[in-house]
């Protein structure tokens, strides 16, 4: 089942979430949901805030950047066969450069703003059966998980950009918040649902 997408301005958005138990009801179906929410919306993760669901759980299918002729073999190598569901994760190193990569956000569309983050990380969680994992990532895999782990943290991508690149974009915000904006997918709006 595609649920709606919370939008920019969504207090949820905003809160940091808690961990779940497997005995968390319906998760497979919840996860399943998820998948094909974001497959619908064209996205290559969301994290459960994102569909109101204040828990530390988010998928990731990064295997549409393939598609992308910009990327180098760094981080083309770093997304093969990446498709994962992150169950209370925790990031517990992250290190290497800083690099600049164009961001966008299914819960702030339209709107994409270069985020600086760390090259590598070090991710322990648990996949959809409880199995536990500690993984090394760098490239654009890291980045993604960062990106996913900041939905469950209460960050959005826009909370690393620059005051000035915020108030540029202020116009835009109140925009997706207050559902004034046209998307392919279904969003909820301060409690409006729009597609």
């Amino acid at each position: 089942m595609i649920l709606p997408i919370l939008a920019y301005g969504s207090p949820v958005l905003k809160k940091l979430a808690n961990d779940i138990t497997p005995e968390y009801p319906n998760l497979n179906k919840l996860i399943s949901n998820m998948w094909e929410t974001m497959y619908a919306a064209k996205g290559v993760g969301l994290a459960a805030p994102q569909i109101g669901l204040s828990i530390r759980l988010f998928v990731i299918d990064a295997t549409p950047f393939l598609d992308d002729k910009n990327m180098d073999d760094f981080e083309l190598n770093s997304i093969k066969n990446f498709k994962k569901v992150f169950i209370n994760p925790k990031i517990t190193k992250e290190n290497g450069s800083l690099w600049e990569f164009n961001e966008g956000c299914l819960s702030i569309p339209e709107i994409r703003e270069d985020v600086s983050r760390r090259s590598k990380i070090i991710i322990e969680y648990f996949d959809e059966n409880f199995q536990f994992h500690r993984l090394e990532l760098s490239g654009l895999a890291a980045r993604v998980v960062q990106h996913e782990y900041d939905h469950i943290e209460g960050i959005l991508f826009t909370d690393h950009i620059s005051s000035l690149k915020k108030r540029l974009i202020k116009g835009k915000l109140n925009n997706i918040s207050s559902g004034s904006i046209k998307v392919d997918y279904e969003m909820k709006f301060n409690n409006k649902k729009l597609k």
